[in-house]
């Protein structure tokens, strides 16, 4: 059974006498407002800017330049009469005789077939490389030692590209590398002096390019 609250404690059966007497008092300061403040005072508001000052510039009309005029054109070369007399030129007859008879022009110069240059054709490796007969001694024993070189105790290995043609014959030697003292040139000269086996392509002699090794010491 659920509890009943007591009549003097209860709050909300006061609110309607409450919300009456508010809104008496309000009405009656409002009146009284009303009736000892009638009259009220408006502020006017002053909005003072700065003042600017505007420079009006007058502004100069933009001239059209005409256009240059074109450059005058150049004068018309008109021949002069010249002083000169010219010679007079006896023009030979042009008529031709059909029955004349007319030698067989020369025959044309023979032209000469430059050979072509050694060095261009000779092959550098091929199936079988020239040799020199007798071997590499057969180069060392011709050789010549400097007496500068004997001297200036050089010593070394000096090597030469030898042009080998189809015969066997050195047509050529160009130094590789080489010490000095003279000796360089004793390398070419035995070289140049010796007869090589020739060397082959597909059976057939051809002419090669080969390095050779010369050993120059002293003993």
């Amino acid at each position: 059974m659920a509890l009943k609250k007591n009549p003097k404690a209860d709050l909300k059966r006061k609110y309607q006498r409450i919300f009456e007497i508010s809104i008496i008092i309000s009405l009656v300061l409002i009146i009284s407002a009303f009736k000892f403040f009638p009259q009220f005072e408006k502020e006017t508001l002053k909005l003072e800017g700065p003042q600017e000052l505007v420079n009006v510039e007058d502004v100069v009309k933009t001239k059209q330049e005409s256009a240059p005029p074109p450059p005058p054109k150049p004068p018309i070369p008109i021949e002069a009469p010249s002083d000169d007399v010219l010679e007079d030129i006896a023009i030979g007859s042009t008529e031709i005789d059909i029955n004349e008879q007319v030698s067989a022009p020369p025959p044309p110069p023979k032209q000469e077939v430059k050979e072509e240059d050694d060095e261009a054709v000779f092959f550098v490796a091929v199936e079988e490389q020239p040799e020199p007969i007798g071997g590499i001694e057969a180069i060392q024993k011709k050789i010549v030692y400097p007496e500068i070189a004997k001297r200036a105790g050089v010593q070394g290995r000096v090597f030469i590209k030898a042009f080998v043609n189809e015969v066997g014959d050195v047509v050529k030697a160009e130094i590789i590398k080489g010490i000095g003292a003279g000796c360089d040139e004793a390398a070419v000269q035995a070289v140049m002096q010796t007869k090589f086996k020739p060397g082959k392509q597909r059976g057939k002699s051809v002419r090669v390019q080969v390095s050779i090794p010369v050993v120059f010491k002293l003993q």
